[in-house]
């Protein structure tokens, strides 16, 4: 579990940590001669009963509201200080809302400084702060007094720390590997080390990372957490990475851990955005902002179907950013305005890895669940969507993405993707009109060449494989070789064809064993030559010789009885091409593709000095 601190500046969150944990988080000279934190700190806190949890302590300026950011988001629980004698200030409001949006729905509240006010005062600052929390993610939040300086309230607040802990569900341990990256420098002796907070699954030593957004290949060389080398860091604690394959030049704040190549980097997804009730301006469309997430932000661009986006209003819309980032379906992000600065809304990513530029914002979707596997399966048409992807695109373990696919009835698993059903039904629907059409357009045709078939309709390839074995399997289409067709269909010959047909197969008769090619029979029958010899060619009355060439099956089968009646007197003799010519009573240049046929259909068998009988 992670604990992280907010609060306006000076109201004694580092105090308060340091009096909790036994560690200054401050560890920076500016912040020892300012007094004021600057970075996001780090120490452990051990709780009775629970054990240690990682605390983020966050500078409370609102000029390093960009850094609280970075140490909020992915927090389990909130340690909201707020100072008894100062009570509630506008960076309490801004890190309220912010906790509010990026979904940390549990908390504390310490009253700190309390030694410095009477009960009375103290009462009425409760007063205030349970007013402005009851419209908020800490609404429930146990509020405690504490002071540093008497020890008053730390038992107290640690054991409402415990309990708050106790409330939520651990992180799971088996789900993908994701760390955004908050520090990166170089160790003497060990190379490239990398701090953050493990967000979710297990990291281990020797394990194949991929540094996001780049996508460069590293390898765990060792793992530390709270200064302890451990075997592995999992989801909910701080860990410390060291790295080989990467210099620590190449690493900086903002980039991500994780396991896996199925992260993509994007410059657009669809979310759902909402904006603070008390916005003072509303977005306009393509108004540039800041989108704050992990430990990263970018400028961003939100599309919204209307136009603006007005205060405490809710919009589906697509977000374009100007860099790359990595993201997963569900993650929460939070929306600033950089001049003047200020907080403005936040969202929740519904697709981190949209493939359409212009792709159309989504009705609202239970992020997870069923509709956001059919709706996502939907709009990917006929690429469909890759198995693998899902955990990251769908921000689910595996386990659930196999159950999910086990009883969602909408989507169908082919191959290595997943698809819509009604796009299967849409592509089996195109390739039957698209079969029924080429038939139209070429009706001397005996079939569609498969490849092309596919070509016509487009999209994955073992999808319309699937589709195609079915409609084979449903007796709807037929094959004959790489051909197909609608079952039942022959070729349309019309009166004119027809007559056409006849005289070439008797011009093909009547030359015997001098093959014609197809170059030769077309001066004299025109385009539609090679269909008609199709025909031919499926009516048996004519048989393809070689690539060029064609031959009247009678003349074949009588070629064949002599060649077999002469062969047969010296079955063991290799005859050459010679002897086989003056056999067979053809032209050098007939003979040897005539020969070369018998071969391959097995009547004769070439050898080295002739050939043989192979069978009669």
């Amino acid at each position: 579990m992670i604990l992280g601190t907010a609060g306006h500046i000076d109201h004694g969150k580092t105090a308060l940590v340091t009096a909790l944990t036994g560690v200054d988080t401050d560890r920076l000279v500016e912040e020892k001669r300012r007094g004021i934190t600057i970075e996001l700190g780090f120490a452990p806190l051990d709780l009775p009963g629970v054990g240690i949890m990682g605390v983020v302590d966050v500078p409370g300026h609102e000029g390093f509201v960009r850094t609280m950011l970075a140490g909020a988001t992915g927090v389990d629980l909130a340690l909201l200080a707020i100072a008894a004698d100062e009570g509630v200030m506008p960076q309490t409001r801004e890190h309220l809302a912010i906790l509010s949006l990026l979904g940390i729905r549990s908390g504390v509240i310490a009253l700190t400084k309390s030694d410095l006010v009477d009960r009375e005062w103290l009462d009425l600052v409760a007063d205030d702060v349970r007013k402005l929390v009851s419209s908020s993610s800490l609404a429930d939040a146990p509020i405690v007094p504490t002071s540093i300086v008497s020890g008053t309230g730390l038992d107290e607040l640690k054991a409402a720390i415990a309990n708050a802990v106790t409330a939520i569900p651990e992180r799971d341990a088996s789900d993908i590997f994701r760390m955004p990256i908050d520090r990166a420098f170089s160790a003497k002796g060990t190379g490239t080390i990398v701090t953050g907070t493990v967000w979710s699954g297990t990291v281990r030593e020797d394990s194949i990372l991929f540094v996001m957004p780049a996508g460069a290949e590293v390898r765990v060389r060792g793992i530390q957490a709270h200064g302890r080398v451990v075997r592995e860091g999992r989801a909910g604690t701080r860990a410390a990475i060291a790295l080989a394959g990467v210099h620590p030049s190449l690493i900086d704040r903002g980039q991500v851990l994780v396991d896996s190549q199925a992260w993509h980097s994007t410059t657009m997804l669809l979310a759902r955005v909402a904006l603070l009730e008390d916005t003072v301006r509303t977005l306009k469309p393509r108004e540039w902002i800041r989108l704050h997430h992990g430990t990263f932000d970018v400028a961003a661009r939100v599309v919204a179907p209307g136009g603006q986006v007005c205060a405490g209003e809710q919009r589906s819309a697509r977000i374009l950013l100007d860099q790359p980032v990595a993201l997963r379906g569900g993650d929460r992000f939070v929306l600033r305005r950089g001049s003047p600065p200020q907080t403005i809304g936040g969202g929740i990513v519904l697709d981190p890895m949209v493939r359409n530029r212009r792709a159309k914002p989504w009705p609202t979707v239970m992020v997870g669940g069923a509709p956001h596997l059919d709706r996502l399966a939907l709009t990917s048409e006929t690429t469909g969507v890759e198995i693998d992807q899902l955990p990251v695109r769908l921000g689910i373990t595996s386990a659930d993405i196999k159950s999910l696919l086990g009883t969602t009835s909408s989507v169908e698993a082919i191959g290595t993707r997943v698809f819509h059903r009604t796009v299967i039904a849409a592509v089996r629907d195109r390739m039957l009109t698209g079969l029924t059409e080429y038939h139209a357009r070429n009706p001397l045709s005996f079939g569609m060449h498969s490849a092309e078939w596919r070509r016509t309709v487009g999209g994955d390839v073992p999808m319309l494989a699937a589709v195609e074995r079915r409609l084979m399997e449903s007796g709807e289409v037929e094959f004959s070789g790489p051909l197909v067709r609608v079952r039942g269909w022959q070729p349309q010959v019309d009166a004119g064809q027809r007559q056409r047909l006849e005289s070439l197969r008797g011009r093909i008769e009547r030359v015997g064993l001098e093959a014609r090619s197809l170059r030769e029979l077309e001066e004299g029958f025109g385009s539609e030559t090679g269909r008609l010899l199709r025909i031919l060619m499926e009516e048996g009355a004519v048989v393809q010789l070689d690539k060029e060439r064609v031959v009247a099956r009678t003349a074949l089968q009588s070629a064949q009885g002599t060649l077999c009646a002469g062969m047969e007197k010296e079955p063991e003799r290799e005859f050459t091409a010679s002897e086989l010519r003056e056999l067979l009573g053809v032209s050098r240049k007939y003979v040897i593709p005539l020969l070369e046929w018998f071969d391959r259909v097995g009547v004769t068998e070439r050898r080295t000095a002739g050939r043989v009988l192979r069978r009669a």
